[in-house]
């Protein structure tokens, strides 16, 4: 209101400067001008606030709508989600329960003796692996094995062309029987001289020369004899025979090939499997209770499961442990010896290893007292009366499920022999 007062004076005000000199009906024809004027002005200003209200309210309910229909899009993705990511996380648990479920079997209670295991992974080694290669030149005559049997030590394996080897050797024991000769002649010789000169029949320089003689062709022998001998050696290359008793891998060459000295390929490969070894890794905390057994010689019994750690296949002895720990997993390798009779283990076979560290001598009497499982730390029992579940209670971490079954949280592989003989120390009082 006000701008429109101050408008409309300075209207009326330009009007009676422009209009001086004019009459009445002049001045009122002026203000009528002002006064539509002023109506026009209004109606435009009037216009715009009446318009401006209706666009931003469309504006802010599209907007509204917009984020309504995202809220909502964003709010379906997530409850999509969720139960997607629930479906999954209840399977594999529900399925990794069910594989690590404990089978309990009843049987009859008794007293005896408890060994203190130390589980490791462990691969089949083989105490020797041959690979055989020519030593000469030449082709192969004969091929003597099959694929996969078990050869013995000495027996014929490859039969190279010895013909060129045995004419060599002939040429070295002539030359030796022609400096033997010679030899000989030499000693003859030096023999009347010694006599002709006991008679001063020559000089003393003629005896000097003929004992040189004969040392020289002593050296000539000796030589030929090398000669005759390296010939030997290379003639017995020709009949290839197997150094140690094992098992001979696939066929690598045939008859007729050619082969020869100093080739990089071998001709074959033989592998002791009887006895055998594994090797296996174990942690280097262990070694304070192996070191002083195998001090003393102390047999230690290691048994060797297959890949799913349920059926034992062999069982040996532990044989020796390496020279240094291996600072990248802090695990010293142990490798145990088995007779394999029947060829059970195989080289390079992954198996699961378990060697015996100590044995706990049984306690007490026979009863009702059994273990039942130990899986996850928890080390389950059943049998205890009450007094003797109060003297555990004082040293571990007891929890009574029920149904007699007594729990033991926080049991590992260091402490369980430490448990094992509690429980016999109350169960025998």
């Amino acid at each position: 209101m006000v701008a429109r007062q101050v408008l409309y004076n300075a209207l009326v005000a330009r009007s009676n400067t422009s209009g001086t000199g004019t009459d009445a009906s002049g001045d009122l024809s002026g203000r009528q001008q002002v006064s539509a004027y002023l109506g026009e002005s209004e109606e435009k200003l009037a216009q715009p606030c009446t318009q401006q209200p209706t666009t931003f309210v469309k504006r802010v309910s599209r907007s509204k709508w917009m984020l309504a229909i995202f809220l909502g899009a964003a709010l379906a993705l997530g409850i999509f989600f969720a139960l997607r990511s629930r479906k999954s996380r209840v399977g594999p648990v529900t399925a990794g329960e069910a594989d690590q479920a404990v089978i309990v079997h009843i049987g009859m209670a008794y007293q005896g003796d408890m060994g203190v295991y130390i589980d490791a992974l462990g691969t089949v080694t083989p105490i020797s692996t041959v690979n055989i290669y020519s030593q000469v030149s030449g082709q192969i005559l004969a091929v003597h094995y099959r694929e996969g049997p078990i050869v013995h030590e000495g027996d014929p394996l490859i039969d190279v062309d010895p013909r060129p080897y045995q004419a060599q050797l002939q040429q070295a024991e002539g030359l030796l029987d022609r400096d033997r000769g010679v030899l000989r002649q030499a000693e003859i010789d030096l023999a009347r001289y010694r006599e002709a000169l006991a008679s001063h029949a020559v000089a003393k320089q003629v005896l000097d020369d003929q004992e040189q003689a004969v040392v020289q062709d002593q050296g000539a022998v000796k030589y030929d004899l090398g000669q005759v001998r390296y010939a030997e050696a290379q003639l017995s290359y020709c009949h290839i025979t197997a150094p140690t008793s094992g098992r001979v891998g696939l066929r690598l060459v045939d008859s007729g090939n050619t082969v020869f000295a100093g080739s990089a390929s071998a001709l074959l490969v033989i592998t002791q499997l009887q006895p055998i070894t594994v090797v296996f890794n174990v942690a280097e905390d262990h070694l304070e209770a192996i070191q002083p057994q195998l001090r003393r010689h102390t047999p230690l019994a290691v048994e060797v499961f297959d890949r799913s750690a349920q059926t034992k296949v062999a069982t040996g002895t532990l044989l020796t442990l390496d020279n240094q720990i291996d600072t990248s997993t802090g695990t010293v390798r142990f490798r145990g010896q088995f007779d394999n009779r029947d060829l059970t283990l195989f080289p390079n076979q992954f198996v699961n290893t378990r060697l015996l560290v100590e044995t706990l001598k049984a306690k007490g009497v026979p009863g009702d007292f059994s273990f039942i499982a130990r899986q996850r730390g928890m080390f389950s029992f059943s049998g205890l009366k009450p007094d003797q579940v109060e003297a555990l209670k004082k040293k571990y971490a007891i929890y009574i499920v029920g149904s007699g079954r007594i729990n033991v949280a926080g049991i590992t592989n260091d402490n369980v022999g430490r448990l094992c003989e509690a429980i016999a120390e109350v169960v025998g009082k």
